[in-house]
């Protein structure tokens, strides 16, 4: 365990209760206020609510988990009411999309605006359990004081993702939250089996369905706002998934998720930044290419290091994935998230590769070759979303994490929107000068 305690820099003010975390010594929390202070989060601050009324309706319609809801029901809410307790059922994004159980903790909870439709990512309302759920890819517990967020904290939580069982991606989140009961020991296996039962359900139903005629193309949305992985110095085997190429995944996450045939593996921040960039240039890095693309005031003997590293780290997963020297390359690199979003900007599709971009890429790397990956991709995005003359998708990519600042995004909705929307509100208040 991490001795060393969170410390508030001078630009984010942390919350109260510093010193409960900081006793408790849990890994997991300590990392998630860091990642909140780094974010400069104001720990006094409202979630904001990302799916207006209209939105949220449409959104819960075409979301996978809209099929899940009648287990959740049966196996939590049913039981909830009367025990002070809510169910929530969120989106990848940390979005709520349900927020269900006993009538007055709901009444309680809007104070904090732990509503349908608000966003509940850690990248928006610091550590708590459905965003710190999603952004570690784990079921988390979170209680009380260990949120950073001053208005939460008199709230426990437990929550765990919910995976596509066709290929591991994640599609939500299911949480439970209230007292002390609602992070108590049975609390979590509780909502583990519930979560299986989901993503047996759900492939139980996509298999009926293809026996029944002809496949559909599915609309589960891919996401955006993922945080850091759990934190791994080297890579360690997760969850198995069904994937017939390896996969990189490394959008809104700091540390990449390789899917293969035998499962999912977390790498290293090190070894995330290594593997990305090996497989965005088929033909291969130089020594000296790939040192000054990842860090440049290492040396040489360094980068074979951790080559070296990487290589058994890969092999131990699938052989066929351990790099190639001279120049270093893959013999067949892993397809990426970020090229399946390109994939998708290339065939004009710009509302769903907006929700395949799950937030930047690789967030917290300062490594030359990433930063130019990552600013790359989220102008492809910005000048495709702008180029498409869609309200909707304007209003998704400026509500996202890497279309925040996109003042031009903006400036076009102002003049689309007609005057008296409601929508136009906050984006007045957001922009700046043309």
């Amino acid at each position: 365990m991490d001795p060393r305690p969170v410390v508030p820099s001078r630009t984010a003010r942390a919350p109260r209760g510093a010193a409960d975390v900081q006793a408790a010594r849990r890994r997991l929390v300590a990392e998630s206020w860091q990642r909140s202070l780094s974010r400069r989060l104001d720990p006094d601050g409202l979630p904001r609510l990302e799916l207006p009324e209209d939105d949220l309706e449409s959104w819960r319609r075409e979301h996978p988990l809209a099929l899940l809801l009648p287990v959740v029901r049966k196996l939590l809410v049913d039981d909830a009411e009367g025990s002070g307790l809510l169910v929530a059922v969120g989106d990848e994004l940390g979005r709520l999309l349900w927020v269900e159980g006993d009538h007055e903790a709901r009444r309680r909870a809007e104070s904090m605006l732990f509503v349908a439709g608000a966003g509940w990512s850690e990248a928006r309302v610091g550590t708590s359990a459905p965003g710190t759920a999603l952004a570690l890819d784990r079921g988390v517990q979170i209680r009380g004081a260990e949120h950073f967020n001053h208005l939460v904290q008199e709230w426990s939580c437990t929550a765990v993702p919910v995976h596509d069982p066709a290929d591991g991606r994640v599609i939500g989140v299911v949480d439970i939250t209230g007292d002390d009961r609602a992070a108590g020991d049975q609390t979590l296996p509780l909502l583990r089996a519930t979560v299986a039962a989901m993503e047996a359900q759900l492939a139980l139903s996509r298999s009926l369905a293809s026996r029944s005629g002809p496949a559909r193309a599915s609309r589960r949305p891919s996401s955006s706002a993922r945080g850091p992985a759990a934190p791994a110095d080297a890579a360690s085997v997760r969850r198995p998934v069904v994937v017939t190429r390896p996969r990189l995944d490394v959008l809104g996450r700091d540390e990449a998720l390789l899917h293969t045939s035998r499962g999912t593996t977390v790498l290293s921040a090190r070894h995330s930044e290594i593997a990305l960039l090996l497989a965005s240039r088929a033909a291969g890095w130089t020594a000296a290419e790939l040192g000054a693309a990842v860090w440049p005031e290492a040396s040489s003997t360094t980068l074979r290091a951790e080559m070296v590293r990487l290589r058994h780290v890969l092999e131990a997963v699938d052989p066929a994935l351990a790099p190639l020297s001279r120049p270093y390359r893959f013999a067949e690199a892993p397809t990426t998230d970020v090229g399946a979003v390109v994939e998708q900007l290339d065939r004009g599709a710009h509302r769903s590769a907006l929700r395949r971009a799950r937030g930047p890429v690789l967030p917290s790397s300062r490594a030359p070759g990433v930063v130019d990956l990552r600013d790359d991709l989220r102008e492809r995005l910005g000048e495709s979303v702008r180029a498409s003359g869609s309200v909707d998708a304007l209003l998704e990519w400026v509500a996202s994490e890497q279309g925040a600042d996109d003042d031009l995004a903006r400036h076009d909705l102002l003049r689309l929107l007609p005057p008296h929307s409601p929508r136009r509100a906050g984006l007045v208040a957001g922009a700046r000068p043309a």
